[in-house]
């Protein structure tokens, strides 16, 4: 965050133009983030802007776009949603 203050979350929905994550807290709209997260065997580390959050049971779901993303990341971060989206789709033909 802009103060250097460091806030961990649990994703809770991802793609490659942003996502939501699960806070304790919520953070202030539109502040701008780093978002440092491992996805398989890549880190992904990108720059974002908070979205308004929504009241959850269990805390705070807070939205997120990322504003800057670079090529590597975000061609990692495709190609592991797309492998992950494919072992779902295996599992569910495996289980018919």
């Amino acid at each position: 965050m802009p103060n250097k203050r460091q806030v961990r979350a649990a994703l809770h929905q991802l793609s490659t133009t942003g996502g939501v994550i699960h806070l304790e807290k919520p953070l202030d709209e539109k502040l701008e983030v780093e978002l440092i997260f491992h996805i398989d065997r890549a880190t992904i580390r990108g720059k974002g802007k908070m979205l308004f959050p929504m009241w959850a049971t269990q805390g705070w779901l807070q939205p997120f776009q990322f504003t800057e993303l670079s090529e590597m990341c975000r061609t990692d971060l495709d190609a592991n949603l797309k492998s992950f989206l494919g072992q779902l789709a295996q599992g569910a033909a495996a289980g018919s």
